[in-house]
């Protein structure tokens, strides 16, 4: 099994990327597997660690079809829809409530 190349914080060779910066260049991965790796130094605690990809074997990121931006509509109106009262927030309902703030301010009587 091979080792992955590790580079200190800013220290990577051009040709790597990551997730987010594949995606500003219009890219994805495209099923290839993490070609190096990179580690920020933080004081008293774990590094924190950020996966590249080779840029030259990225794929284009797919269009956005009728079909998957219809479902992207639903899922995010489902987010926003209070199971409670039933409304659309305007926002994500927080997981941590499980209803808009409307509802959860409100005391059950």
């Amino acid at each position: 099994m091979a080792t992955l190349s590790e580079y200190r914080w800013r220290l990577a060779p051009d040709g790597y990327a990551t997730r987010r910066q594949l995606r500003a260049l219009g890219l994805r991965p495209g099923g290839q597997g993490v070609a190096a790796v990179v580690e920020r130094p933080r004081r008293r605690r774990e590094p924190l660690v950020a996966y590249l990809y080779r840029i030259d074997r990225a794929k284009p990121v797919r269009p956005m079809t009728p079909g998957r931006a219809a479902a992207l509509e639903a899922a995010m109106r489902a987010r926003r829809t209070c199971p409670n009262c039933l409304r659309d927030a305007g926002y994500c309902i927080p997981r941590s409530l499980g209803m808009c703030v409307t509802c959860a301010d409100t005391p059950n009587v």
